[in-house]
């Protein structure tokens, strides 16, 4: 697994646990990181995808439910949405990860812990907000402000 998508996979565990458990992010992700030799710079962007999303989740929810219509958000797979949130983060709030790249690493994550259905839906819902990314950003930016 390349480097950057490790920082992805433990961030994207933690914001899954954070989800079903409710525990404590910091935590959580400390706990994934003690047994893990992940560069301090790969450490510092789990950290940043995690407080990133979690202020904002529901936020990037209404535009996922908005693109995955069949599927009501509780019924969204929990590591599904949370792949899909973090790879909405990265190309719409923080613009630190190209739209394609962002969306093949999350169909890579989507490969390795969702089902076998996962990576097409994720792929095609982020396709979707992919086309608004203009849009979603600007509209994040003044709910933001």
């Amino acid at each position: 697994m390349k480097s950057r998508t490790k920082a992805r996979s433990i961030a994207l565990q933690v914001l899954y646990e954070v989800d079903l458990t409710g525990h404590p992010a910091g935590w959580v992700l400390n706990e994934r990181l003690e047994p893990d030799d992940l560069e301090k710079s790969l450490q510092d962007f789990s950290r940043q995808i995690i407080e990133g999303v979690l202020p904002i989740a529901s936020k990037l929810d209404d535009f996922i439910a908005q693109h995955a219509p069949e599927w009501p958000m509780d019924q969204v797979a929990v590591i599904d949405r949370n792949i899909i949130r973090i790879a909405l983060w990265e190309f719409a709030v923080a613009n630190c990860t190209p739209v394609k790249v962002a969306i093949n690493e999350a169909i890579e994550l989507a490969k390795i812990y969702g089902s076998d259905s996962a990576p097409r839906f994720v792929n095609g819902v982020l396709g979707g907000l992919a086309a608004r990314k203009s849009e979603i950003t600007q509209s994040l930016k003044s709910q933001q402000s």
